[in-house]
């Protein structure tokens, strides 16, 4: 692998990075990177009305019932932000 390959992988990383807010940065904590999937997820599952579904059979809930529980679990999903160390 070339010096200017690197760059160029680097540089589209930072493009993706800057425009989709998901992918993550060099900052990123572990705790933000894992509220990123959880929310990921629920919105998938809320999105897809045969995921919806099949959760709601699982779970022996209706589906607007389970589609409340996925939004109420999107606002904390990984519980409250550890405490941050200030150096």
């Amino acid at each position: 692998m070339q010096a200017s390959d690197r760059f160029n992988i680097n540089s589209q990383l930072e493009h993706l990075q800057a425009k989709y807010v998901g992918t993550g940065h060099a900052d990123l904590t572990r705790f933000e990177w894992a509220v990123n999937i959880q929310r990921d997820s629920y919105t998938s599952y809320v999105g897809h009305y045969p995921m919806l579904a099949y959760f709601a059979i699982a779970e022996n809930e209706s589906i607007g019932r389970e589609r409340y529980n996925f939004m109420q679990k999107m606002l904390l999903p990984c519980g409250l932000p550890p405490e941050r160390e200030d150096d």
